[in-house]
């Protein structure tokens, strides 16, 4: 068997694993027991039949309140969102239920589910399936976010995710499904709250995840033939995140700047850069996505995406300053 598969084949890949593991662990959704619209549950009907892979009707709030129930009786649901817009009907069950019964009950309950959300800017896909919602989960107590931006992540982070006792929102970067990779070897679990050194350097710390993050790895590249070299951080997962290996990278540089693919009124990014600010001599930027619906005109689309040049620019000027 190949190596180089998509990031959509390690996910359900790592899944069946993780599924073999532990009888207690089932995937609910839509389209699921077709192998789902990104390929992220591919073969696991054929492997597992119509009692750990179902079939749900297009009723989010009903898919995220029978996961609830689910985890209650001593199951671990998988809730297939199919795309991050459709978890907003499904909010009070994630939100008020999910996320507060272990804390309402003292644990003597928990939802230990984990909630799949593809995620990002999607070419295309406009202003109702191409939004990007993750600082809306970090702001709920009792929630764990994962953000990851490489197949190896996602397959040790969801193996994580499977695992942990918590309820995980799963953010997936839907424009990366199709991309492939090199798989070679083991794909170990990764503990949540760790970030990853995607590059080493004096100069400037650059903090993303998630979709932005092929942009930033580029932009350190060009950067680095320009004389200037960056501290690029991979946060992976966003609750809880590794302040600490970020805060040590912004006082070695002296400067952070903080990429992010979402909208940058109250996104993630400003939790990352009020936290340097608070506890840093560090100068602090944030690159992000303007607050507006994703166009669908290409041309228009276009202003939504955080490009590598953005970001040596950026930096460049920080750099400078």
């Amino acid at each position: 068997m190949s190596n180089v598969i998509t990031m959509g084949e390690v996910a359900a890949r790592t899944l069946a694993d993780e599924m073999r593991r532990d009888p207690t662990i089932w995937v609910l959704g839509e389209d699921v027991q077709a192998g789902g619209i990104f390929a992220q549950y591919k073969g696991l009907f054929q492997e597992f039949g119509a009692a750990r892979v179902v079939n749900t009707p297009i009723a989010e709030s009903t898919i995220m309140g029978a996961g609830l129930g689910a985890a209650l009786v001593g199951t671990r649901p998988v809730i297939e969102m199919r795309i991050a817009d459709f978890v907003m009907p499904a909010i009070d069950e994630l939100v008020n239920q999910i996320a507060k019964v272990r804390y309402m009950f003292g644990g003597q309950a928990r939802a230990s589910v984990v909630v799949r959300v593809p995620h990002g800017l999607h070419p295309g896909s406009a202003a109702q399936h191409s939004q990007v919602i993750e600082s809306w989960f970090v702001n709920v107590p009792g929630l764990v976010v994962a953000a990851p931006s490489t197949a190896l992540d996602l397959a040790g982070l969801l193996r994580t995710a499977l695992r942990c006792d918590d309820p995980v929102v799963f953010f997936e970067p839907k424009a990366m499904f199709k991309n492939v990779a090199d798989m070679l070897g083991d794909w170990p679990a990764i503990p949540f709250g760790k970030a990853e050194r995607r590059r080493e350097g004096k100069d400037v710390t650059i903090v993303s995840w998630a979709q932005a993050m092929p942009a930033a790895i580029e932009a350190a590249a060009a950067l680095s033939a320009d004389g200037v070299e960056a501290d690029l951080l991979d946060l992976r997962t966003l609750w809880p995140w590794d302040s600490e290996a970020v805060l040590a990278s912004a006082a070695r540089t002296g400067r952070a700047l903080v990429v992010q693919e979402g909208v940058g009124a109250s996104g993630f990014g400003a939790e990352v850069a009020v936290t340097i600010a608070e506890h840093s001599a560090a100068r602090v930027r944030r690159l992000a996505s303007p607050r507006i619906p994703v166009p669908f005109a290409p041309t228009l689309e276009d202003v939504c995406f955080i490009r590598p040049g953005m970001i040596v620019a950026a930096a460049k000027e920080m750099v400078a300053g």
